[in-house]
């Protein structure tokens, strides 16, 4: 019993925005108990229909202005929902943006999107790309034209919520609702928190390295213990360039939304699951391998005014890890890919089932 309430609370997923659906199969998340509660601000009624709907409208290109761009351009399910080898945003109609396109998984625990934090809530999210100047460039009153003169998602809209008027709102809501359950729980990690699997000694002692202050020093921001979510969801500023670089005309991430010089390179802090599907790393994909992300933590980190106090190693150039030591925690962290996520055949495009 204790269990089938939880499961009902789970389909409270915090997205920051409320629409009450009145027709519609409801659709429940299947969450692991390990997990911690989605975040619980406002609620969205999740339906089977409307999932359905956000499925086809994500993988759709009529919500671009030349009708050659979607969102599974730049977020495709093989590389766990990023663009994968891509080091930068290749596929917008403009010039190719700056940053790593970030994947897409367990969003309903995710607290901000984009990597400077701008957006609150996934509703925000996709109200903000398919007008972007940098993205799909299309403006809602001709989307909404474009949706409304489609026989096909009349009828899917009208399956998902009625006779209720289509709008942009509703168009994003059901972008959500797919989103929402792009959810990854089926990595060796998980097998082993559940009592199925064991870690190899190398993985075991990478778990530990990570977790260890003196060592690894990854759990501020990167959490695998208490929370296996693989991040804080927070923000950090993790000393990848210098002060001199933050005060030119490097991207200086969360500073540029809101102008506070504390935020200077301060970037969403990304989860360390999937990381053999997401490469390159960073926000700015400068590191093409797990090596050369964990050589930069071991003596890369740059100290300055703007470093996160958290790196409480970067008076150090870094934690200083041995080889053999940056091996075992790149052991771990392979651990963590859940490679059922990207064949998922409830996340595929279903133009090409």
């Amino acid at each position: 019993m204790l269990h089938k309430c939880l499961f009902l609370l789970l389909v409270i997923c915090s997205i920051g925005w409320t629409y009450r659906l009145t027709i519609g199969t409801p659709h429940v998340l299947t969450i692991p108990s390990y997990f911690p509660k989605p975040i619980d601000s406002l609620s969205l009624q999740l339906t089977d229909e409307a999932i359905e709907l956000g499925r086809y409208l994500f993988y759709d290109s009529i919500l671009s202005l030349d009708q050659n761009l979607a969102c599974a351009t730049c977020h495709q399910q093989a590389f766990a929902f990023s663009e994968g080898p891509f080091r930068v945003n290749q596929h917008t109609t403009n010039a190719p943006r700056e940053r790593n396109t970030p994947p897409l998984f367990n969003l309903a625990w995710a607290k901000s999107l984009f990597w400077d934090g701008r957006s609150k809530s996934l509703m925000d999210q996709v109200l903000e790309v398919v007008p972007s100047h940098h993205e799909m460039q299309l403006n809602w009153k001709l989307a909404v034209k474009r949706i409304q003169g489609s026989s096909f998602y009349r009828k899917q809209f009208k399956s998902a919520y009625g006779k209720q008027r289509i709008d942009s709102s509703l168009i994003a809501n059901a972008i959500v609702q797919f989103e929402i359950t792009l959810i990854s729980t089926n990595s060796k990690y998980d097998r082993v928190l559940q009592g199925l699997e064991y870690l190899t000694q190398d993985e075991y002692q990478g778990f530990v390295l990570m977790n260890e202050q003196t060592k690894g020093d990854c759990m501020h921001c990167h959490t695998t213990d208490g929370d296996p979510l693989g991040t804080t969801h927070k923000m950090s500023n993790n000393g990848l360039d210098r002060d001199e670089l933050l005060l030119s005309s490097i991207d200086q991430g969360k500073f540029h939304v809101s102008g506070n010089i504390r935020d200077r390179g301060y970037f969403k802090i990304p989860s360390v699951r999937n990381l053999l599907f997401t490469a390159p790393y960073m926000h700015d994909g400068r590191f093409n391998t797990l090596e050369e992300v964990l050589t930069f933590y071991s003596s890369g980190v740059n100290t300055g005014a703007y470093t996160d106090f958290k790196m409480q190693h970067a008076r150090k150039g870094g934690v200083q890890l041995s080889e053999k030591e940056q091996q075992q925690i790149i052991s771990f962290l392979k651990t963590l890919s859940d490679s059922t996520f990207i064949t998922n055949p409830s996340f595929r495009n279903p133009f090409y089932p």
